[in-house]
């Protein structure tokens, strides 16, 4: 429905342009409006992106909580420090090092 109402609203510009005599103040408008949503959009964006990164990492924290192999403290490694986070994935690709190796 977006996408449809984006078109139908270019359309309307364009064919406005003979009417407007393709003034500068005609291709003004459009651009100015493009901006604005421009800049709305990735607000919108980097918000939906987030509630899907949050609802990823409580999914991913309930698999780890119910795995009886799988370590507890793994369950907030988004709220760690850099270094932190840094000896965390060091330990895992020795992990996986070894894990490839015959």
């Amino acid at each position: 429905m977006a996408f449809t109402a984006a078109v139908a609203i270019i359309l309307a510009w364009l064919v406005t342009g003979p009417l407007f005599h393709f003034s500068d103040t005609w291709q003004l408008v459009i651009n100015t409006a493009t901006t604005v949503i421009t800049f709305l959009m990735v607000f919108l964006i980097q918000n939906t992106q987030s509630r899907d990164t949050e609802a990823i990492q409580i999914k991913l924290d309930e698999l780890i909580r119910v795995t009886e192999a799988a370590s507890n403290g793994l369950m907030d490694l988004e709220e760690l420090d850099e270094a932190t986070l840094d000896l965390y994935r060091q330990r895992y690709e020795l992990l996986a090092r070894q894990a490839r190796q015959p």
